[in-house]
């Protein structure tokens, strides 16, 4: 494949056999296996492609880890934006922006956070598809006389027969409270009562209060009104004129997406206005070296009062933008205060013992976070056919075994292994030539093996696209 104009093509060197080195994680001596090679350049096409194939970097050392043989495997995992789901939790977090954006206002604590649908009472349901119902209107011819009159009589009668069934059931109610709580007969006086003292009891100047069932059957009753007047409304219309079909009734209840949330309009007088930049950073323009200067001076504030360092050591060096090595004197004493503090929340919090909050038992917490699996969709690829499997699917498997082939076909292979070795590209004498060609001009022993390796491991694609380079 022709490499862009003005682009210097991926060229590797590929170290041969596996590496064996002290695991950061389980600090094993010699637990982490992998393979690497060095990248002299790499395009970020040919960087995406290795990493949907598990391969990780760090600096210019490129290495992929033995999944099968090292103590604590390293899955890939990819959260895809364009299809983001947002949780309940975030959606909680997007509405108080929204609100403190608009309104100023800022909730603190959980008495104020807003009430989830599946929160909302009958009540309100029911108010919101009476008031739906109300918001039609039909469009029909005048109705004649008769028919108006056919109508009002039936209503009429649904209501005497309701209201007397409500008469019924509340004078039985009656009865069983006078039995059960007087042991009188329900036909027996009725002490009517006394106007409360001042400061004590209902105020009579209120109507009374009515119980949530009185008000659920009046509610129910209205609705069979409305229905029945509806019913022969569209019943008539439909005898003398045809009508088309109705429109798709709106989905109830229906979670928005993260555009619904991101995307709505503030108020002409909101409290405050959010503004997102894009900004140049290489080569760093104004604006990013002002933003790069605020965290500095953050770093450097936090730096003086947690850590007690002087003003003149927190330099702008020190504000590092890829991970420290374990073996970096400054994150050994940071890890040594979060054991210190991990220790004592587990034996105060959890009555844990001293020997159960080592620093094995403090990585592998660390380690163990599901921070990235929080966000879906999210998933984990296959280390054996390099597929996309969601995470939902790879867990259980996760809680028996620390390995575990996540694809369920089990003959599905590696749609990307090396067939023709021939075709890989070799960089060797400042030329860049075929496999086959290659052997032909190499001195000196075989290397196949190695170059067979490096091609399963980086697949077909890569392995005709990158520049393997040869002395």
């Amino acid at each position: 494949m022709a490499v862009a104009p003005g682009t210097s093509p991926t060229i590797v060197e590929y170290f041969e056999g596996e590496d064996f080195y002290r695991c950061g994680y389980c600090k094993n001596e010699t637990g982490s296996r992998s393979n690497g090679m060095w990248a002299h350049s790499m395009t970020v096409q040919d960087y995406q492609a290795l990493i949907d194939r598990g391969w990780r970097r760090s600096g210019k050392y490129v290495y992929k880890p033995v999944m099968n043989q090292t103590c604590c495997p390293q899955y890939t995992i990819r959260c895809r934006p364009l299809h983001f789901q947002p949780s309940k939790s975030h959606k909680k977090v997007l509405k108080k922006m929204f609100k403190f954006l608009s309104k100023g206002e800022f909730s603190r604590g959980n008495n104020e956070e807003e009430p989830m649908d599946s929160q909302m009472d009958d009540g309100a349901v029911d108010d919101f598809v009476l008031k739906s119902k109300l918001d039609i209107q039909p469009d029909h011819r005048p109705l004649s006389e008769d028919c108006k009159e056919v109508i009002e009589s039936e209503v009429k009668e649904k209501e005497e027969n309701l209201e007397a069934k409500e008469t019924k059931e509340l004078n039985q109610s009656h009865a069983k409270k006078e039995k059960l709580g007087f042991g009188e007969p329900s036909g027996s006086a009725k002490v009517l009562p006394s106007a409360p003292k001042p400061g004590k009891g209902a105020d009579l100047s209120k109507p009374p209060c009515r119980k949530a069932k009185d008000i659920r059957k009046e509610r129910k009753r209205q609705k069979l009104i409305l229905k029945s007047q509806t019913d022969k409304l569209e019943g008539f219309q439909i005898q003398h004129e045809p009508q088309p079909l109705p429109p798709e009734k709106p989905k109830l209840n229906q979670p928005k997406s993260i555009e619904d949330f991101i995307f709505d309009t503030l108020p002409e007088d909101a409290a405050h206005q959010l503004e997102v930049r894009v900004v140049r950073s290489s080569p760093p323009s104004s604006q990013f070296k002002a933003t790069f200067q605020e965290s500095y001076q953050v770093y450097k504030r936090y730096q003086m009062v947690i850590h007690q360092d002087p003003p003149d050591k927190p330099t702008v060096s020190q504000v590092r933008l890829v991970p420290v090595s374990f073996e970096d004197p400054e994150f050994k004493s940071s890890f040594r205060q979060s054991l210190s503090l991990y220790a004592k929340y587990q034996m105060a919090i959890h009555k844990d013992t001293e020997a159960e909050c080592g620093e094995a038992e403090f990585t592998r917490f660390l380690c163990s976070s599901p921070l990235e699996g929080q966000y879906r969709p999210s998933d984990l690829l296959c280390p054996e056919t390099y597929v996309w499997v969601p995470i939902e699917q790879c867990l259980p498997a996760l809680e028996n075994s620390k390995y575990c082939r996540f694809n369920q076909d089990t003959k599905a292979v590696d749609e990307e292994r090396v067939n023709e070795l021939d075709r890989l590209r070799v960089l060797y004498k400042r030329t860049i030539m075929p496999y086959n060609i290659y052997k032909k001009r190499q001195k000196g022993p075989s290397d196949e093996a190695i170059v067979q390796q490096y091609a399963d491991l980086v697949g077909q694609t890569c392995s005709e696209r990158m520049l393997l380079f040869r002395s």
